[in-house]
């Protein structure tokens, strides 16, 4: 569906004094002001990022008080269990807090529920089996925050628990001896945008303090730290929190770390995806790292996941690695299956001009992967969309997912239409939901109305903001190296994005990638030319083929490295057709290296 192209005008006074501050490039400056990062102290620590602007651990929410129940654990040898989540951040905060407490000599294991059987999040029976391996404390990551009824068991069994979380948190915290929460009731945390993962590095950096009894740990901690830092950069990508404040300097120097201080499981992932270069980016584990961990998640296999980022075997973590990978392509075929079956439906069953919103299901939809194409669905059509996968004997309850689109809160939405459910939960933007087969219509019905009733005709149309109208000619290796001194790029600092006009097709596009999902094309201009990607743009092949005349584009340019030469790449994110009067593009108006410093731990 078409987009509405938004332009963010440039004031070149602005950005030159802002240049002229801080001794950078203008197009830098123009980017920051973009950002609205116009005071120049502000602009400079976001572009240094120094560890140095870490806030001490001791000052997130309950550290302090965590840190003493754990450590008298781990001083009487008595079983620890972490207990996390199968998605990427929680794997990470797993491995991340065992390789912590064991590095501590406490006797610790780890437990991650099967999203098929178990789903998400700390329960009950989990913490039966637990008890029954004589475990006296769980800590939980990345879950645990509105798990009542499952602390309530854990305190029936004499189990103690420290819950350290970053959800949202319910109407009451469940009974725990410890919480740590950048969000917890009474505490003024500056940022609370951290992940799990974050949170775990946080703990695990104070419960190193604690056993050095200094400010500055021992050498052998730093490293571990300088090595966890890795752990947080992937999970922190992954989970799509912003790439803002400690977020931000957590996963710069994470990806630094990588280089420097490798993980072995990380290594031979990026490896069979064939990533390994000197210095990372976030894509790099957005794209390579991320979904393979997550397909062992999909598939009810996060143990495996966990033990690759903890293993120090090299022929186990390659043998992971390679197993982790053949579950990806399962995935990736389970996907494009879903996604053609759910696309059918939509021509068969809804308006998608229309319709404010999609609700669909069917009995051979895999519920580990229902939500990466409800998420590609609510992309492609900019309406929130369910998807379930549905029991085919009724005897089960449907399973489903659901992404959003912005300014519609989904749980809202599922609270307007709770009566027709068994549970719900998530935030604004992703939910999971469970129903009985035969409520589906009705909950059907309800969803698509109160759809209609809080989304506006003018917000169903999507909307794509621009740094700027540039001529591709514009972008150098020079230029686009400057371009990444805005990075790590991710939420809430995304890759700049610009359009250029008037471009032409200089060969004949083709579809890449498993099941030609992907397009490579290259686009020439005033006699430049460059070669152009749009992933996930394979159905483009047909449309683009077709334009006679000139068309607009909105891209990123990078820079690919391949045998040595650097060149410019540009990822393509919309593009239409070239008309003299520019009604779909408005203008909307805005409001060098550090040096070496010393390490805050």
């Amino acid at each position: 569906m078409s987009k509405k192209w938004r332009i963010r005008s440039c004031d070149p006074e602005r950005s030159d004094a802002l240049a002229r501050k801080l001794s950078i490039p203008s197009v830098v400056a123009q980017m920051l002001l973009s950002r609205g990062l116009e005071d120049p102290e502000r602009a400079r620590q976001f572009l240094e990022a120094k560890l140095s602007d870490l806030r001490d651990p001791e000052e997130l929410p309950g550290v302090p008080g965590a840190v003493e129940v754990i450590y008298e654990r781990i001083q009487s040898k008595e079983r620890i269990a972490v207990f996390g989540d199968y998605d990427v951040d929680g794997m990470s905060a797993t491995a991340l807090l065992c390789r912590c407490l064991k590095l501590l000599g406490a006797n610790v294991r780890y437990y991650i529920p099967n999203r098929q059987i178990e789903g998400y999040g700390l329960n009950s029976e989990a913490i039966k089996k637990l008890a029954k391996d004589d475990t006296r404390l769980i800590i939980t990551v990345d879950c645990g925050i509105t798990a009542i009824e499952a602390a309530e068991e854990a305190k029936r069994q004499e189990i103690e628990l420290v819950i350290t979380d970053h959800h949202q948190i319910g109407a009451e915290l469940p009974p725990a001896a410890a919480w740590v929460h950048p969000a917890l009731p009474g505490s003024s945390y500056p940022f609370t945008g951290l992940s799990g993962v974050g949170v775990a590095f946080k703990l695990a950096w104070a419960l190193c303090k604690r056993a050095s009894n200094s400010q500055k740990v021992s050498e052998r901690m730093r490293s571990f730290l300088l090595q966890a830092m890795g752990l947080t950069a992937l999970g922190t990508i992954a989970d799509v929190v912003p790439l803002l404040d400690e977020n931000r300097i957590l996963v710069r120097h994470g990806l630094s770390s990588l280089s420097e201080y490798p993980l072995l499981g990380i290594s031979q992932l990026l490896q069979t995806a064939q990533r390994k270069k000197p210095m990372l980016e976030s894509e790099d584990l957005a794209f390579a790292v991320a979904p393979r961990l997550n397909a062992a998640g999909r598939f009810g296999q996060a143990l495996l996941a966990v033990e690759l980022l903890e293993t120090e075997d090299e022929q186990r973590a390659k043998e992971l690695a390679n197993y982790l990978d053949e579950l990806n392509v399962d995935r990736q075929k389970l996907e494009r299956s879903i996604y053609l079956s759910a696309n059918n439906q939509i021509k068969e069953q809804f308006d998608p001009q229309n319709d404010a919103a999609l609700v669909l299901g069917d009995p051979s939809w895999h519920s580990g992967v229902i939500g990466i194409v409800a998420g590609r669905l609510a992309e492609k059509y900019h309406r929130p969309v369910i998807l379930l996968a549905m029991d085919e004997y009724g005897q089960k309850p449907s399973v489903g997912s659901a992404r959003s689109i912005p300014g519609f809160h989904l749980c809202q939405a599922l609270e307007a239409c709770q009566m027709y459910l068994i549970g719900y939960g998530g935030h604004a933007a992703a939910a999971g939901l469970r129903l009985v087969n035969e409520q589906l219509d009705a909950f059907r019905e309800a969803f698509c109305e109160y759809a209609e009733e809080e989304i506006a005709t003018e917000d169903l149309q999507a909307e794509i903001f621009l740094d700027g109208e540039v001529p591709l000619h514009v972008f150098t290796p020079q230029v686009v190296d400057q371009i990444d001194m805005l990075a790590p790029f991710g939420e809430g600092n995304r890759r700049p994005l610009w359009c250029s006009t008037g471009v032409r097709l200089a060969d004949k596009p083709k579809r890449i990638g498993g099941g030609g999902r992907h397009l490579a094309l290259r686009i020439a201009q005033y006699g430049t030319s460059f070669r152009a990607v749009a992933f996930g743009g394979g159905d483009w092949e047909e449309p683009l083929s077709q334009v006679e005349g000139t068309f607009d584009i909105a891209f990123k340019p990078v820079i690919n490295t391949f045998r040595g030469r650097r060149d410019v790449e540009l990822h393509l994110e919309d593009w239409q057709v070239s008309t003299p009067s520019k009604d779909t593009v408005s203008k909307q108006s805005t409001s060098t290296e550090a040096e070496e410093e010393p390490f805050p731990f």
